[in-house]
């Protein structure tokens, strides 16, 4: 896929918590295949990049949010226009895999196996809670809590709960 770029505007999802996001227009959603499970690369206003996924906005169109974070580096609010270059993501799953569950993934097959089951998004979620904490020490616990609990799982029934080990289901 060739980088698409385009201008847009930063909107906002008060329903949502009042997320802020970036338009994808209906043409640059339809340029990307129609569809709105697609992960990429998006940069606005050859400043700040980061990995994200089109969500549905409706009438074709789809949005990317953007942090309270983000917007902040990049100078912009609620309907400032930007510029946005869109490219696809080439990772493995859409989001850097920390250290520590690369490492466990190595020594234990039946986690990466089960692991390797997941939906990506599920994949993610346990990539990001693992990432979430800066020391290495709590990555590499919360990295054998979680795949343990998913070990212990039905494969295709996990729930976010039960794969942190809040909820517990007989399988």
């Amino acid at each position: 896929m060739t980088p698409l770029h385009f201008k847009t505007h930063i909107g906002k999802l008060d329903y949502l918590m009042g997320t802020h996001y970036v338009e994808i227009p209906a043409e640059v959603v339809h340029a990307l295949g129609g569809k709105f499970n697609v992960r990429l690369l998006c940069t606005v206003n050859n400043t700040v990049r980061y990995q994200g996924g089109i969500v549905a906005l409706g009438q074709g169109r789809g949005y990317i949010t953007l942090t309270k974070q983000r917007l902040k580096q990049l100078g912009v609010k609620e309907g400032s226009e930007v510029s946005v270059t869109l490219e696809k993501d080439p990772s493995q799953y859409g989001t850097p895999v920390p250290e520590e569950l690369s490492e466990l993934f190595i020594q234990d097959d039946e986690g990466k196996t089960r692991f390797d089951q997941l939906k990506p998004g599920m994949q993610r979620y346990i990539i990001q809670h693992v990432a979430a904490v800066k020391s290495s020490q709590l990555r590499i616990d919360r990295s054998i809590k979680l795949i343990g609990n998913l070990k212990q799982l039905k494969p295709g029934k996990e729930t976010f709960r039960e794969i942190l080990g809040l909820e517990k289901r007989e399988i």
